[in-house]
């Protein structure tokens, strides 16, 4: 029998703030040192009152806008009560009834609602019988975000998540490395045979790409089967074991009414039409070109592959590299399609390649990439030596046009010299020249080739071929002319 999927996603992302979410102790998800950012209001001693982090409430409606939602005119928070190691207070502020943004779509998926709350502490389990708490993250803003359960695969969830953390990083909302922990995912998955909805399982704390779609995967397999043999599906939340590739139980689905929602009596209502900050008009001046916008823009203005453009919309430093060769160039066309072909497979290539101790691509500057472009398009330096000077660009940094004096790199074209170097490669290789007189015209190439490795790539391909027919076949040249 055929089964239907029906996925649903709950992300929770950290927002890049310089501040927790209701305190003064410091955000930072670098720190290495635990619990020393941390103060009595994130540890929750008695008597101690929260702030609302303005900044982090201004994130989520800059989301919200970007979003097509519907940003909240009034709205509060709420304590939701339960108890665990990593939550020092005993409940958690977050937002039940009134989320500051409801609706909107993002990737093609429509959303339900977007609501901020602090992140929990970090827990480490350690061998033996004990776990560490670092309290360092305890209080963190942290935004949630819930879709519709319209989502029908794994892929679709894959690149929806691929699409938060996008829009986030554009926004400068927040990096969202799912490495790190600042972005995860829970998947909330259900399988049937009809257009009713199955069995909601929910599985937790996906912290990769890779993870959220292998997990989907699993799930929609594991609740066929179950169907298959008659068996009933049971709400429960379940882990991933990365190792094992497969799902655990960890415990039964909470309601929301196991959480005992109340309004925060520590912190005031906010009406947002009446802080200045929150207009929606100064928040959507402040929103940059969206990543959607720029793809267009890309594909329409320069012709980009989808490929191409997707390499550069996930890559900041190269999609800077770009920009500022595209404005550049922004009369030459195909310059600025060199440059993409150059950032998206040579150097994505040197990028993907380094080891550890390796360059890095921030060693190209600007300038340096702009005028390497500039002398391949004008033909200065072969595309071999551009590539060359690109390697050294990214291993050591510098400047190009300094590279090809010192090294001696700039294109030959001169008729003497061209035509001395025709004359000994013929009399290096007396066999492929005796193959081209007798009709192997592929030959040629191989001639060519061997030109270009004596002088490291320096010659002019079109001008050494010419010279090279010229010699080779006097009179198919006389007659050409």
């Amino acid at each position: 029998m055929e089964y239907r999927p029906t996925i649903g996603l709950e992300v929770h992302a950290e927002l890049k703030t310089r501040t927790k979410m209701f305190c003064d102790s410091k955000n930072d998800p670098d720190e290495k040192e635990p619990n020393v950012n941390i103060c009595p209001i994130c540890m929750g001693h008695p008597g101690t009152l929260p702030t609302i982090n303005k900044m982090a409430v201004k994130h989520v409606l800059k989301v919200g806008i970007a979003v097509g939602g519907e940003l909240a005119d009034f709205t509060e928070f709420d304590r939701k009560n339960y108890f665990y190691p990593d939550l020092p207070k005993g409940y958690q502020i977050s937002q039940y009834k009134y989320p500051l943004v409801k609706g909107g779509e993002l990737g093609g998926v429509k959303l339900t609602r977007i609501h901020l709350e602090e992140d929990t502490a970090r827990s480490l389990h350690e061998e033996g019988d004990f776990s560490l708490i670092d309290y360092n993250r305890a209080g963190v803003p942290l935004m949630e975000l819930v879709t519709e359960p319209v989502i029908k695969s794994a892929e679709e969830a894959g690149h929806f998540a691929r699409e938060l953390q996008l829009l986030l990083r554009t926004l400068q909302a927040g990096e969202a490395n799912m490495e790190k922990g600042e972005m995860r995912v829970e998947a909330n998955i259900s399988v049937s045979a009809d257009e009713k909805l199955g069995t909601k399982v929910e599985v937790k704390n996906l912290n990769s790409f890779r993870s959220v779609e292998s997990a989907i995967h699993y799930e929609i397999q594991r609740h066929a089967a179950l169907l298959e043999r008659g068996e009933k599906i049971v709400q429960e939340t379940r882990g991933w074991d990365e190792e094992k590739q497969e799902t655990y139980s960890q415990r039964l689905k909470e309601e929301s009414h196991d959480y005992r929602y109340f309004p925060e009596p520590d912190l005031p209502k906010l009406y947002i039409r009446e802080i200045p900050e929150f207009a929606q008009d100064k928040l959507k001046k402040e929103i940059p070109e969206l990543p959607e916008e720029t793809r267009k823009r890309y594909q329409l203005s320069f012709g980009l592959k989808k490929e191409d453009t997707e390499v550069l919309l996930t890559n900041e430093p190269l999609r800077t590299l770009f920009e500022g060769t595209a404005s550049r160039f922004k009369d030459d066309p195909p310059a600025i399609q060199l440059a993409a072909n150059y950032l998206t497979s040579d150097l994505v290539g040197l990028i993907r390649g380094k080891d550890e101790e390796g360059g890095s691509p921030s060693n190209i500057t600007k300038d340096s990439f702009i005028k390497l472009i500039g002398m391949t398009r004008s033909g200065k330096i072969t595309s071999r030596i551009a590539k060359n000077i690109l390697l050294e660009l990214f291993n050591k940094g510098g400047d190009p046009e300094s590279i090809a004096n010192r090294d001696n790199l700039f294109k030959k074209s001169g008729e003497p010299e061209l035509k001395s170097l025709a004359e000994t490669i013929i009399t290096d290789y007396p066999k492929a020249v005796n193959e081209y007189r007798n009709g192997k015209v592929s030959v040629l190439a191989f001639l060519l080739g061997k030109g270009m490795e004596k002088t490291g790539g320096t010659i002019d391909p079109v001008s050494f071929e010419r010279i090279l027919r010229n010699i080779l076949s006097p009179s198919d040249e006389n007659t050409s002319k």
